[in-house]
């Protein structure tokens, strides 16, 4: 099987590329010599089938950032018989270094110059015919996102491949990668004949746009207001899809699967039903408020939006340690920490990339908000509702800045904050799909890997002994629960709720649950039963606490994964618990002293 390799620079299309040729065929693998997964696709080239690779986004093939080097120790390793290099048709003079480094692999190539609308729309012509016979292999110009050029750049793949049938070894590759070959004046050259650009890009309809959403004044104001907007939409809209989803999984529960598991021993039925079906059926519940997540965020992330988002917070963020990229990767994750964490992939400083995955699991996600929304109901009056809420925010956003300076110094990145401002995009409705879907495959894969494993362990926990009643303070989980009590006692959280937050350990959305199995009441009920055992007080220390400890498993699980360390993420850990415990005391002796 032939094996093409698809590298380019970032934002120059490439992905939207690769999804238009994979389609739905995309798949996660392992390659010898890397150690991170990169996704592949079998496609079919000149009558046969062809492994497509899309490796990670790259500047520079000499360069040292964490992308570069998956791509380098690629090429070094495993054998490719071509390389369909992607650039950006509007950028072509800064870009064009890259495929002049990897022609000097010797490799079977070919050039795809993307985003030709673009070009054409700000007035840049590019001679294909001459810088083929420059470079010496073809060139193409594309538009990814709409597919025109895309079937002849597959018929200039195949024949590039029956052409020169021969494969470069890994090794030569990797002798050739060690010396640079007059790349800056063989670019200049190329540029100066085949080019012809306008000496100012410009582009009215942006410019309109970016006077009134960049403006030093407004801009930061009406990007708050569009980003509440989205999250408003994709709740107000994921809530009447989320009972729908919980009213399907309870009728699977009470019309088939209880039936089919009544004659099984006690346990087994307990441990299938109350563990493993209602942990992944939590996790199921969710899923129509993420998939109506990553749908809208994949839609502003490709209009160029979020670009100016983190030009307009650059400056507050540099100040704690963080960049512009780093405020949107936290409002990321007050929808959810997992895609947020997997956002910092951007980042080409380790330091940097770190400090902000150390943060995010601080933000507000909406697995916290069902939680909060709950306890406010049952012991705050409507009117006091929004002030609390408000100052949960608040709260959140101050224990992430707080963490940043603290730990700025141990993550401290040399690396500039260079942004380049895309022109506006309308991504098509089938980017937007495959790009959402291919997010959430790789959210439902993490999350119920471990969601399982979870639950096996919550029920076994509240379970056992079988002769007290299940989720009492007689059962392992109770047990524990009392052992924490000299360490929850000081911040007001009493046995029954110290037993929640074990649950919430596994999944925030578990809280309410365990709840409810502990008191044996739900809705209003059990509300009522709350508001009668704990006061205002406790009930905010309670929320403070759940607000910044530790997050749920599939959160730390991608925090491990994504920064490659068991030490980074223990760090996580212990920081969250201290932190939260530190904010929970001082509330709660702090109003206790002043008679509340």
């Amino acid at each position: 099987m032939k094996r093409i390799a698809l590298l380019g620079m970032p934002n120059t299309g490439k992905s939207t590329l690769f999804n238009r040729l994979s389609g739905a065929s995309a798949r996660v693998g392992n390659w010898p010599g890397i150690t991170v997964d990169l996704m592949s696709a079998k496609i079919l080239l000149g009558g046969h089938i062809a492994e497509l690779i899309d490796l990670p986004g790259l500047y520079d093939l000499h360069g040292f950032s964490d992308d570069e080097q998956v791509v380098r120790h690629f090429l070094s390793n495993n054998a490719v018989d071509l390389a369909i290099i992607v650039l950006n048709s509007s950028q072509i003079d800064r870009q064009l270094s890259l495929a002049l480094q990897i022609k000097n692999l010797g490799m079977p190539t070919i050039l795809l110059l993307n985003m030709q609308d673009e070009a054409k729309k700000a007035g840049i012509s590019i001679d294909t015919q001459s810088m083929t016979q420059q470079l010496g292999f073809p060139v193409l110009q594309i538009s990814a996102k709409y597919g025109d050029g895309c079937p002849q750049a597959l018929l200039a793949a195949a024949k590039q491949i029956a052409d020169k049938p021969q494969r470069v070894s890994p090794q030569t590759i990797a002798s050739l990668l060690e010396a640079d070959v007059q790349i800056e004046q063989e670019m200049h050259n190329i540029v100066k004949k085949s080019v012809q650009m306008p000496t100012e890009l410009n582009d009215e309809t942006t410019d309109r746009i970016d006077k009134v959403l960049l403006h030093p004044i407004f801009g930061l104001p009406l990007f708050f207001l569009a980003m509440f907007l989205l999250f408003q939409f994709i709740f107000s809209a994921g809530a009447p899809l989320q009972a729908g989803m919980a009213w399907l999984l309870a009728l699977l529960r009470s019309n088939i699967l209880e039936p089919l598991f009544s004659n099984l021993p006690v346990w087994l039925n307990g441990l299938l039903l109350d563990g493993i079906f209602n942990g992944i059926s939590t996790v199921a519940a969710f899923v129509p408020i993420i998939v109506l997540f990553f749908l809208v965020m994949s839609m502003v992330e490709d209009s160029g939006y979020l670009s100016r988002a983190a030009f307009l917070m650059d400056s507050l963020m540099s100040k704690i340690g963080l960049d512009g990229r780093g405020f949107v990767m936290v409002l990321m994750g007050f929808g959810c920490n997992v895609p947020a964490l997997m956002g910092t992939r951007v980042m080409r400083s380790r330091p940097m990339r770190l400090l902000t995955m150390l943060v995010i699991p601080l933000s507000l996600c909406s697995a916290r908000l069902q939680v909060f929304l709950f306890m406010i109901a049952a012991l705050f009056r409507p009117q006091q509702a929004a002030i609390v809420m408000f100052t949960l925010y608040m709260m959140s956003f101050l224990t992430i800045f707080l963490t940043a300076i603290l730990f700025k110094d141990k993550y401290k990145s040399t690396e500039p904050f260079i942004l380049e401002l895309p022109p506006y995009r309308f991504p098509t409705p089938r980017q937007i799909w495959l790009r959402g879907w291919q997010e959430v495959k790789y959210f439902l894969k993490r999350a119920s890997k471990f969601i399982v494993l979870g639950v096996v362990l919550v029920w076994a926990l509240t379970h056992y002994p079988t002769n007290v009643p299940p989720a009492s303070v007689g059962t392992l989980a109770g047990q524990i629960g009392a052992l924490f009590a000299p360490i929850l006692n000081p911040i007001g959280i009493d046995t029954q709720l110290a037993i929640a937050l074990i649950f919430g350990f596994v999944a925030k959305e578990i809280v309410i649950g365990s709840l409810a199995v502990i008191y044996g009441m739900q809705g209003d009920a059990l509300s009522h039963q709350i508001a009668s055992n704990i006061d205002w007080v406790q009930g905010m220390s309670f929320m403070l606490f759940t607000l910044i400890y530790t997050p749920c498993l599939s959160t730390i699980a991608t925090m491990k994964s994504e920064s490659k360390s068991s030490a980074f993420m223990w760090l996580s850990i212990a920081w969250s618990l201290a932190l939260a415990w530190l904010v929970s005391f001082i509330f709660y002796q702090g109003a206790r002293a002043l008679g509340f």
